[in-house]
């Protein structure tokens, strides 16, 4: 209830944000109801209908990586100050979220089955005729079953991403600097004192920091305390303050050092503990690359043994996919390195700021980037391999490539919208010290062209070597 209370109460553009995650799960029901449509008709023909069905996935990835971007910008389910009195804690509102995703798209997948039951002529009594005659299994009964699992596929796989997206996480502290330690086996890291062989196991050895950090701070303690007494009388009779050992305690001003963030006074010897700050997803690029290296290499392999057919094989299929993760991997880091690009070479403000924006950004717009332009190569490669002398583009190859394309494109403008939400205490901050807005339009079309100028000759290579093998 709550959750048609908040897609009630939207604004229009989180409404058609989420239109749009309805319509993609429309299309991608409608082909999957298509490939269950071809495997009634052609029961001698199993394998045909099975690679039909592995080629559903590629709008399935599509409108799942849309729906979850849709639910990252929906402001409705954000986390705010005293929520969590009234019950809507940050596991609360990830629930709302997924459920408000899963009912966006099971009105696709309803909106779906209403179209494919109106072609089949089931609901007016007469049938479409064309080329989609042998999907729409004409004069064949559905099993309900089977229908029903393809259409609940789209919204469980979407409400199961959303929430593995948007479940709470908590913030794990930076390790300390340090030399490094090894203590007991397996104990790897940051150590605070080194132990020896057979600490952990001998008894009350995990009993011994507690008692050993309550000793030290009544010790401490009694400590202050005497050392109190002592600075009170030296005062009363008009002495300097002398210390445990005997030793003149000199005080440089009586004003006590500033308290940090969490309370605690600050002193000289203290080691701040920074919490972990989130780095730039530069570590991903050579995975990305290795990655697109085999999907290419598999889309060669798959050209050398491609013959003439409607259906592309399940190796092109498995190489477009490796090409497209090894983009989505490598284009956060290619973004942080356009953004260093931009600042080279004696920047100035424009630059300067153009980039400091693009390292930023580049974990929330990188992926969709390199998502968009897997799908601009997958179509060149597509053109190429339906030309004239190949098997024709049909109206459910170029409903998927539409469902790909437009959920790529459509995630990029969600990305982009809510880096522009986020940065706009940023934005305000800028034009109360001065800057004029038509620097702030600069900058945005400089990271828009060092995006363009980096990520299009990208995709035209990308494009050829995976379009070359398949042309052949």
């Amino acid at each position: 209830m709550l959750a048609l209370r908040l897609t009630r109460a939207a604004r229009l553009a989180v409404q058609l944000r989420r239109l749009l995650v309805a319509v993609a799960s429309a299309g991608t029901g409608f082909l999957l109801l298509c490939a269950l449509g071809h495997a009634l008709t052609h029961p001698e023909a199993p394998g045909a209908s099975a690679l039909r069905l592995a080629w559903c996935a590629a709008p399935l990835a599509a409108t799942v990586y849309l729906a979850v971007a849709v639910a990252r910008t929906d402001p409705g389910t954000r986390p705010r100050p005293g929520l969590s009195a009234i019950g809507l804690g940050p596991g609360r509102l990830m629930a709302v979220s997924a459920t408000t995703t899963a009912l966006s798209a099971a009105l696709g997948s309803v909106a779906a089955l209403l179209v494919f039951l109106q072609l089949r002529g089931d609901l007016t009594g007469a049938p479409a005729d064309g080329a989609m005659t042998e999907a729409l299994a004409l004069g064949q009964r559905l099993p309900a079953p089977a229908v029903v699992t393809l259409l609940t596929l789209v919204p469980a796989a979407a409400s199961a991403a959303v929430a593995l997206n948007l479940r709470p996480r908590a913030p794990r502290p930076a390790p300390s600097a340090g030399s490094r330690r090894y203590g007991r086996f397996g104990a790897y890291g940051w150590g605070a004192a080194r132990e020896t062989f057979g600490t952990y196991g001998r008894y009350g050895a995990r009993l011994a920091p507690a008692s050993s950090a309550s000793a030290s701070a009544s010790a401490s303690a009694s400590a202050s305390a005497s050392a109190s007494a002592q600075l009170a009388d030296g005062r009363a009779a008009g002495a300097a303050p002398v210390g445990g050992g005997g030793t003149l305690l000199t005080q440089a001003s009586d004003t006590p050092p500033p308290a940090t963030a969490d309370g605690t006074p600050a002193t000289p010897d203290a080691v701040p503990d920074p919490t972990a700050t989130p780095r730039p997803h530069t570590t991903t690029l050579p995975w990305g690359i290795a990655v697109l290296t085999a999907g290419l290499a598999v889309e060669t392999y798959a050209g050398d043994t491609a013959t003439p057919s409607t259906t592309p094989s399940a190796a092109v299929l498995a190489g477009w996919a490796l090409t497209a993760l090894g983009l989505a991997l490598a284009g956060p880091g290619l973004t942080h390195l356009c953004g260093r690009l931009l600042q080279a070479v004696r920047p100035g403000a424009l630059r300067l700021l153009a980039g400091r924006v693009l390292m930023e950004e580049s974990h929330r717009i990188g992926r969709p980037l390199g998502v968009v332009c897997s799908v601009a190569s997958a179509a060149y490669a597509a053109a190429a391999l339906y030309d004239a002398d190949g098997p024709d583009f049909g109206p459910l190859s170029t409903l998927g490539a539409l469902v790909v394309a437009g959920c790529a494109v459509a995630t990029l403008l969600t990305a982009a919208v809510e880096a522009k939400h986020d940065r706009t205490d940023t934005t305000d901050a800028l034009l109360r010290l001065g800057a004029p807005p038509a620097t702030l339009r600069a900058a945005a079309a400089v990271r828009a062209g060092a995006l363009l100028a980096l990520f299009g000759p990208l995709t035209l290579i990308v494009a050829q070597l995976a379009s070359l093998p398949l042309a052949r």
